[in-house]
């Protein structure tokens, strides 16, 4: 396993959190990167000042949004940043976080996600992802987004993974130094959660804490809905799978 330097990119996120967390606990010595520490990877301000010593690079920066052109272009322009940075500074090599199904998905934030991809694979540095489902903390956000007192929620199926899960696996990845690149015949590495749910069914569980009403629709109007459906955006064979299930995790936050 690698003794080296990490640099956490987006350390201060939902899943950055707790990848410093992680490192930390193990002993590594890591640099928390995000624009509170002054590090700005769409400009590159205070890139080269920050990655400085750091030997692995792992990219967990996500665009706020879900509109895909936007964040194509944020994963298009940080990831060339990083690369460019990392290769200056002598990094071994970049490790990116994913989502299950950006190899199949055809629009919105998922589809956005083969760039991110597709940009690291080909930049300069050597560079190893990871696939992860759909966090739990997503359906907090789908209950957020409600109008007025009822959130209408996809009854579409998912597998849905605690961040601290994603972090651990993330973690692993990035300090193996014979980690296999993906390419032909080696798939790109998933890791999600222990059970296949409802979408729907998940979000009542909150909602009834939270006393908001949630009613399951058919995803119309969801990127790939179909795709979905067909459990396009479910973890393959070869995932890893997992952490706490839903309602374990909710316990556990209560």
């Amino acid at each position: 396993m690698s003794t080296g330097k990490f640099a956490v990119v987006g350390a201060t996120g939902r899943l950055g959190r707790h990848v410093v967390d992680v490192l930390s606990e193990r002993g590594f010595p890591v640099v928390p990167m995000s624009r509170a520490t002054g590090v700005d990877v769409i400009s590159g301000e205070g890139l080269a000042d920050a990655l400085t010593g750091v030997d692995v690079i792992i990219d967990v920066a996500s665009w706020h949004a879900s509109d895909q052109e936007a964040a194509t272009e944020f994963f298009r322009t940080a990831t060339a940043n990083l690369h460019a940075a990392g290769r200056r500074a002598g990094a071994d090599r970049i490790v990116a976080v994913s989502i299950i199904g950006a190899d199949k998905a055809t629009a919105g934030f998922i589809a956005a996600q083969q760039v991110h991809e597709e940009a690291n694979l080909s930049g300069p540095l050597p560079a190893r992802i990871l696939r992860a489902a759909q966090f739990h903390e997503f359906v907090g956000q789908l209950l957020d987004w409600r109008q007025g007192d009822v959130a209408y929620v996809p009854a579409l199926p998912t597998q849905l993974v605690a961040c601290r899960t994603v972090a651990e696996t993330l973690v692993d990845l990035a300090a193996d130094p014979d980690a296999a690149q993906p390419g032909p015949g080696v798939p790109v590495p998933e890791v999600a959660g222990p059970r296949r749910e409802i979408l729907s069914e998940v979000a009542e569980q909150l909602g009834a804490r939270r006393g908001i009403k949630v009613v399951g629709v058919d995803g119309s109007g969801i990127p790939d809905a179909e795709i979905a459906a067909a459990g396009g955006f479910l973890p393959g064979p070869h995932a890893k799978l997992g952490g706490p299930t839903f309602r374990e995790w909710l316990d556990a936050r209560s």
